[in-house]
Parts: structure tokens; sequence; C-alpha cells
């Protein structure tokens, strides 16, 4: 299906627009550029409703797309059909692009599409009053890369729906069908539309959150932890359809979407569990009370979460068109990528940005995690964990399980139970819980404490309430003190943190406890960079012959005054490596140049101290993200983002290679490196 050289292809008319081709398949693609004909240098095709030649443009591309699509694939005859029906808007007159007619009354419209604002926040407002205008109950808005579906409920609330009719359904067989987790995997929204949740929750924000007077953060993440517990209560299922799709497609491959999408098409799913987070048509009233009871049952399930009285505070209308927007999505996903960006989105906008602690690009994660290479039996631990992805890819490197709702054995539980997160922001304490009792199948040690004010930790664990929710925790980190009566030393094997950079320490009760709190002359200063002070309490939270990687900001490895941190470091530990990160790294947060700074304690059998040794210097080209932040993603060679093998985006970076999915990357110079350097947990 290969065009030929200088032959005029899709992906070339769409160049610079804001149009792409991810909702089509190949086959849909190839049939269309087989129309074009070239007049003056620009092609022209047949139009498919219309039956004249009209010139090709961005939009026009993926309206004759979507009006084969809705005659090859829902069945609606070409004459229920038209493209620029007139709407009419007082004295003014707008054109609809595509409107399918009403079976019985064919002069009333049915279902609007709207092709023409490439952008879904602008695509909305348009297609809504096309649809307040006609009084069409269903809308579509696409832009050839992503596509959404809507119920005109009333003037004011536009709900998703999963799809639009076929020419023999009703509105209510797309809002009653029976929903299983197989239906859930073929309809992810994420995969099918090349979506991220953060896009999903900024257009529920768009369209009721923002006004809805309550606490945006809680309740979505009310809504996730809830959704996430209907689909682990689905996990057999998915067990079920694991075992099929590895007896027929061998390796699994989650890129070929169609492909899948087929072969679950024939797998019955007559007694699975029907899944519970969904609108169906029922009452906003009666839904409001089924998700409150899932959400109490997930609440019981991973406990310390929530307090036990909590509920959802949206109201009906509100909660309703919440459940629509999320219900498509598919939360348990192989990187936590998905999950983690729509938190750092909602964080990042309250408290966490004003501290300096940023959630941690998972690539960047995986770098640290592949470089440190944690062994079954070694205890971790993050003193500034945030939402927890350093523990969690430590887990997930130690177990092989990747974030996908499976069973996990006793000795893959004791591996979980040595990973230990501590962090001072509540809020990405109970985020991190979440993710954690989840991975460590209902347990975990992410605990809610200040870790640079460890003498002030009694006061906090002496709480009856901390203790209940943080006691089994902390109870386990006791067990790894160097001494039993003072949190100031433990005894971990591994050590990976992003502390927090803004700001300094002023209470002098803390900075006394610090060496790095006194001058060269044995007085304590004023104050105290944050991230220094964490230099030190993590060289103390590590034993000796244990390793770290710390994110730190690129002045501490430059600046002259900065020389004394650096000659501590060098007298605690051996300093491994250090990863220059780009500048966008941490984007849109901030812009600050850093770096991240391997070490490994100085020990008699593990790291013999010495003068004078080899050090890993990199910088990274390729940070993943633009200039606002934004991740960029690999394209194949359809200009489509392409995916890894688990069916999820691949991030454009130079870390490390993604299970092959990149060319090898620092992480895996850094490898060879410390194999030829024989590194103590490289050997």
């Amino acid at each position: 299906m290969a065009k030929k050289e200088n032959e005029i292809t899709l992906i070339s008319i769409l160049k610079d627009s804001q149009y792409n081709l991810s909702i089509f398949t190949p086959k849909e693609i190839y049939l269309l550029e087989k129309k074009i004909t070239e007049k003056k240098g620009k092609p022209y095709i047949k139009c498919i409703i219309r039956g004249k030649e009209i010139q090709l443009k961005p939009e026009e591309i993926v309206r004759q797309l979507y009006a084969a699509k809705i005659i090859k694939d829902y069945s609606y005859p070409e004459k229920r059909i038209k493209f620029e029906h007139p709407v009419q808007f007082g004295r003014q007159t707008k054109s609809a692009d595509i409107v399918i007619f009403d079976k019985d009354r064919p002069t009333v419209e049915y279902i609007i599409v709207e092709v023409k604002k490439p952008k879904l926040k602008d695509g909305k407002e348009q297609l809504k009053s096309y649809c307040n205008a006609t009084g069409a109950p269903i809308g579509v808005w696409t832009n050839g890369g992503q596509i959404s579906h809507y119920n005109r409920k009333d003037p004011n609330y536009f709900e998703d729906i999963t799809d639009i009719p076929n020419v023999s359904q009703t509105l209510e067989d797309i809002l009653k069908e029976r929903f299983t987790w197989r239906d859930l995997v073929i309809r992810d929204r994420l995969l099918e539309k090349r979506l991220s949740l953060k896009k999903i929750i900024e257009d529920m924000e768009d369209e009721v959150l923002a006004n809805a007077g309550v606490d945006v953060f809680e309740e979505v993440f009310k809504l996730i932890f809830t959704k996430l517990y209907d689909e682990n209560k689905s996990k057999d299922d998915k067990a079920f359809i694991d075992r099929i799709v590895k007896r027929k497609q061998k390796p699994v491959d989650l890129r070929d979407f169609d492909k899948l999408k087929v072969l679950l098409h024939d797998i019955g799913d007559s007694d699975f569990r029907v899944l519970e987070f969904r609108n169906t048509g029922q009452s906003e009233g009666d839904l409001k009370k089924k998700i409150q009871k899932l959400f109490d049952e997930a609440k019981k399930k991973w406990a310390g979460v929530f307090p036990d009285e909590s509920k959802i505070d949206l109201s009906p209308s509100h909660l309703s068109i919440c459940v629509s927007s999320l219900q498509d999505v598919k939360l348990f996903n192989s990187n936590l990528q998905v999950i983690d960006e729509a938190f750092e989105y909602l964080v990042s906008k309250s408290s966490k940005g004003e501290k300096g602690q940023y959630f941690t690009p998972r690539h960047v994660i995986d770098m640290c995690v592949k470089m440190l290479n944690p062994k079954r039996g070694e205890y971790m631990v993050d003193t500034a964990s945030g939402s927890c992805g350093f523990t969690v890819h430590t887990i997930f490197h130690l177990t092989g399980h990747l974030f996908e709702n499976t069973e996990i054995t006793q000795e893959e539980k004791e591996d979980v139970l040595k990973v230990f997160g501590i962090d001072f922001d509540e809020k990405v304490v109970r985020v991190a819980r979440t993710i954690n009792l989840i991975a460590g199948d209902g347990e975990t040690n992410v605990m809610h404490l200040n870790s640079l004010d460890y003498e002030r930790w009694s006061e906090t664990v002496n709480n009856q309430s901390w203790l209940m929710t943080y006691g089994k925790g902390f109870k386990r980190l006791k067990e790894l003190k160097k001494k039993n009566n003072s949190n100031g030393e433990f005894l971990f094997d591994i050590l990976m943190a992003n502390p927090p950079f803004a700001g300094d320490i002023k209470e002098s009760r803390i900075i006394h406890k610090y060496e790095l709190g006194y001058n060269s002359k044995g007085k304590p200063k004023s104050k105290v960079g944050r991230d220094i002070l964490f230099i030190e309490r993590n060289l103390d939270f590590i034993k000796p012959g244990g390793r770290m990687a710390i994110v730190l900001p690129q002045g501490r490895f430059n600046n002259s005054s900065d020389k004394d941190i650096r000659e501590f470091i060098a007298d605690k530990a051996r300093i491994l490596a250090v990863v220059g990160l780009h500048n966008n790294t941490f984007k849109p947060h901030t812009g600050i140049k850093t770096s991240v700074l391997f070490v490994q304690k100085w020990d008699d059998k593990l790291c013999l101290k010495k003068d004078d040794y080899p050090i890993f210097f990199a910088v990274s080209e390729k940070s993943g993200k633009d200039n606002s932040g934004e991740y960029i993603y690999l394209k194949n060679g359809e200009g489509k983002n392409k995916l890894d093998k688990y069916g999820h985006l691949i991030i454009d970076h130079d870390l490390h290679n993604q299970d092959g999915e990149l060319p090898d990357g620092i992480a895996e110079a850094f490898i060879y490196w410390a194999k030829k350097e024989k590194l103590s947990f490289w050997k």
C-alpha cells in the first residue's frame, strides 16, 4: 500500500496543520489516497456525499474519512447524510460540517459532526451551538487524531457517550449496553484516540469542574480512586483475556490495536463482571448513589487514603458528566505515565510547585533505577517521594510486574515491603499510597513524615489516627534504624530522590542537626537551602556500600560557594556519575537546569575508599518535552504516535532505550562503564 515517490499523500497535506489521522486505519487512509487526483499541483477528490470534485484540504480529509466510516462501519445510507448543512442562528446562517438526519423524519437533524475546529474546546462549543439550534440529540467532534461523542441532555450539559448508534441502534442502546473488561480494552480512549488522562481532566475542567464549587484535586482523585477499584474488581476477567491473547498472539503486541480489537471481539464475555463505573442512562441521583457506594467499598479495600466519612461532593449533574468522561479510560497502565501526568497537573496547580518539588518524569526515574540496579532482598527508600515514582518503578524492576492489575506472590510481596516512601505533603502521600497499595496488594510503606525534621517524628507517630494509617510501615522502618533510640541514621541499600530545591530552611533547631548547617568556622548558618540538607540527610539513610541517586540544581555542581558541599559528599561517598538533564525536563513548572548525582557510600568491602578514581559524566540532549513542557512522543511512519509493546505512547528521549524502543541511551552507556569499573552492584 506504499505510495510512489512524489505522489500526494494525506500525511503531506496535513503537514503543519492541527489535524492527524490516528483514529483511522491504514486501509481507510489508503482507500482515500487512491482517489486523489492532481490539478495544477493541488490535490482533488470526488466528494463521497456531494458527488463533485473538491480540493482536499486538511479538514476535508477528516470529513471524507469520517463520512466513509459512517457509511461503512455504521451502515447509514448516503441519502441520510449531508455536508455543509445550513443551521439558522437568528438572521445568521452557518454550515454544519456533517449532518445525519432522523430515520423517520428526513428533515430533522439526528447527529451533527464538527471537523472545522481542530481543537476540542473550540469544536465542542461550535458543536453545542449547532445541536442547541437544531435540537439534535447527538454530536461528534473530531480532528482525525481525537474523537469525542456527546449526548445533548439539555442546552448546558453534553455528556460523553462511548460511540454513536449504528443505523439499527438507538441512543438508549448505547447508554444501556452491557460493558465488561473486554469492552474497556477495546474502547480505551487513551489508546484508541491517543489521548492523555491530563487532557481529559482539562476538558472536564472546561466543561464543569471550574464552576462546580468543589476542590478539583479532591473530587478527581476520588473518581480515579473509585475507577481503579472498579477495574481491580474485574482482575479475574483481565487474567482470562490475557491468557487467551498470549495463546493466540505471540508475543503479545498491543501496538496493533485494530488486530487486538478483532481478537477480543471473538472472546465471549457473557460470564464477565459488568463494570460499575459507568453512566448507563439512569437518573443522575441514582448514578451518584451507585458511584458513592463504589467509593465506599474502595475506601475499605485501600484504607488510609480517604477518611471513612468522606463523600463525593460533586453535584449529581456534574458527577454524571465526569463519569461519562472517564468511563472509557483504562487506568491500569504499563508505567504510571497516564495517572502520574494527571496528578502532576492537578497537584502542581496548588501547593506542590510553591515548595519547589515537582513530579519526576518517568523516563528520568527509569534511568536512575536502571543505573542503580536494585536487587531482590535490598531495601530502598525515597525521602521526598512525591507520587512515589522511584518506589513504584523499583517495585516493577524487582518483580517484573507493571501497573496492570495482577496478583503478586508472597515472595514478591516481601520485596515490595522492603521499599519505602516518605513525604511531607499530605496530598501527594495519599496519591502515592493509592498507587503503592495496589502495587503491594493492599500494603505499603508510604508515610506522611518530614524527612528533615526527624527529631519531631515522635510527636507525629504518637498520634492515634496517624498510627492507624501508617503504623505498619513505620514499624518496618524502625527495624532499619542504625541505633534503636535515634531516627537519624538508617541502613538502606538504595536511596533515590528528587528533593524540593526551592526555598531555604531557616529554623535553627533543624539547621543545628546537620554538618552542612555550619560554616567553615563552625558557626551555624541562618538559613540553608532545603536540597543541601537533603544531601546530608539522604547519606545518613544509606548504609556503608549503599548507593544513591539524587536530583539537584546544577549550581550545586558549579558554584564556587558550594565547594564545601561537594567536598562533604566526596568525603562520605564515591561519586559514580553526574547526568546533566535538559532544561525542559521539569517544565512547565520550572526551567531550572538540574543534574542527577549518583554516589556509593564508602565501605571496606563494597566500595573501598580512594582519592583518585574515574567518574561517569553525561548530558541529556533530548528531554522528552518541548519548550512548553508538553511531552514529545515518538512518531511512526504514518505520522501517528508510536506505541510500545504494551500499547502506550513512547516519549522521545535519550536517557535509556525503553526496552529497545529507542536507541541505547545514557543508562546503557553507564551500565557498560560500571561493568568495566567492576562496581559492586554491576559485577
